[in-house]
């Protein structure tokens, strides 16, 4: 009975530690193959750096470098999405600190004025 109960505590660890994270992992590289656009700046399984200029199917043809080199992968061979072309780009807020003397508050002021 007991070797029983430890090849189903084996079973279940397998189960919670290395498939399901590779299923999940597996999921979320094809989403992102299937949801690459014109305009994304993609990277390739070979470390090449491009932007998109067409979909088609399984394949994707992309631009490279300063002289507009064109090159037509499969989807597959795309490693990373860089940068997503309808995305609008986050800017850092910036964070102002309350001022504590007054010689703080009058040189803000001022330099709001200016």
């Amino acid at each position: 009975m007991s070797m029983i109960l430890m090849i189903g505590i084996f079973a279940l660890v397998f189960y919670l530690f290395i498939y399901r994270p590779q299923k999940k992992q597996e999921k979320e590289t094809a989403d992102m193959r299937n949801s690459i656009d014109v305009g994304d700046v993609i990277v390739t399984v070979g470390g090449i750096v491009a932007m998109v200029v067409k979909v088609k199917g399984d394949m994707v043809l992309c631009e490279t470098s300063g002289n507009r080199t064109k090159i037509q992968i499969q989807k597959w061979a795309v490693s990373s999405v860089l940068e997503k072309a309808n995305e609008p780009e986050v800017k850092e807020a910036t964070v102002v600190k309350p001022a504590k003397t007054k010689e703080e508050k009058k040189a803000r002021k001022e330099k709001k004025i200016k």
